[in-house]
C-alpha cells in the first residue's frame, strides 16, 4: 500500500488492508513541549510521525495511528507554551484505541514514543491493558530510552564526531531529526548548548522528577551545534529498525 495512515484511508480501504493480512497498528505517541530556543514544541510529534510510517513500512503488515500529539511533559511545565497530560489520561487515550481496534480484528498494537517522558507509562502499559482487554490485541509497547540515546550517539558518532552532544533532548541528534522531517520549523541561529553531562538513568530521573528548567535553564540536554538532515535522516532509520526489530522479535502467530 502506497498509504499506510489510517486517517488518509477509507473505511472499505481498511477494511480491504486488514482482510488481506494487515492484522497489526502502529500507535505513535508524542508531545507538545518546548525545545529550546530553536526547535517548536511540535518536535517529537513530528518525529513520532514521521517515525511510525518508516516502522510500518518495515513490519510489512502494519498501518500507522494518528499520532498522540500530548504526552506526559509535566517535567516541562517551567516553560511557556508546554501542554502535559496525566500518565492515567495517556493509558485511557493508548486503552481506548486498542479497544477500538480490537473491534475491527487488528490482532497486534506496536506502541512507542518520540517523548522520552511517555516511557514510564510505557514501561507498565502492557499488562494493564491485557487485564483491560482480555481478548483483545496483543499489545507491544517500547520503552527501553537508554536503546534510543545509544543509536543516536551511534549516528553522531558515526556521521558527525559529536556523539557526546547527544543528551536527549533538543540535543544535536533530536535537532537534525526536525531537519531531516520540517527544516522549516528549525531556528539554526538560535541553536546553543544545554546540559552537556552525561544523561544516564539517574540523570534522567532527576530531570522527570525536579523538572528539566532545574538542570538546563534553556531548555536543552545535549548541545545542537553540528546538526544536520545527514545525521537526522541517520537517526529516523536507526530507531526504525529498531523499533520494528524489537516489535517482530515479540510478535505471536496471527489467526
Amino acid at each position: 500500500m502506497s498509504e499506510l495512515r489510517i486517517e488518509y484511508l477509507t473505511s472499505p480501504e481498511i477494511a480491504d488492508a486488514i482482510a488481506s493480512g494487515m492484522r497489526t497498528a502502529v500507535l505513535p505517541l508524542g508531545a507538545t513541549e518546548q525545545h529550546g530556543a530553536h526547535l517548536p514544541l511540535s518536535v517529537d510529534s513530528e518525529h513520532a510521525d514521521r517515525l511510525g510510517i518508516l516502522v510500518a513500512e518495515r513490519l510489512g503488515d502494519a498501518l500507522v495511528l494518528p499520532t498522540v500529539r500530548i504526552g506526559c511533559s509535566a517535567h516541562h511545565l517551567g516553560f511557556a507554551g508546554t501542554l502535559s497530560v496525566q500518565a492515567e489520561t495517556l493509558e485511557t487515550i493508548c486503552f481506548d484505541c486498542c479497544a477500538s481496534l480490537a473491534a475491527h480484528g487488528f490482532q497486534r498494537v506496536l506502541i512507542f514514543s518520540a517523548h522520552i517522558g511517555n516511557y514510564p507509562l510505557l514501561g507498565e502499559i502492557e499488562p494493564k491493558l491485557a487485564a483491560r482487554l482480555p481478548d483483545g490485541p496483543d499489545v507491544i509497547a517500547f520503552a527501553d530510552s537508554a536503546a534510543i540515546l545509544d543509536v543516536w550517539r551511534d549516528a553522531a558518532g558515526h556521521i558527525a564526531a559529536l556523539a557526546e552532544r547527544v543528551g536527549g533532548h533538543a540535543d544535536i541528534a533530536e535537532s537534525s531529526i526536525m531537519l531531516a522531517v520540517r527544516p522549516d520549523l528549525v531556528r539554526s541561529d538560535r541553536a546553543d548548548a544545554g546540559f552537556t553531562g552525561t544523561m544516564d538513568e539517574d540523570m534522567l530521573a532527576q530531570v522527570l522528577t525536579g523538572g528539566v528548567k532545574a538542570v538546563a535553564p534553556n531548555g536543552v540536554l545535549g548541545d545542537p551545534r553540528g546538526m544536520s538532515s545527514e545525521l537526522g535522516f541517520a537517526c529516523l532509520n536507526a530507531v526504525a529498525d529498531l523499533l520494528s526489530g524489537y516489535a517482530q522479535s515479540r510478535y505471536r502467530p496471527v489467526t
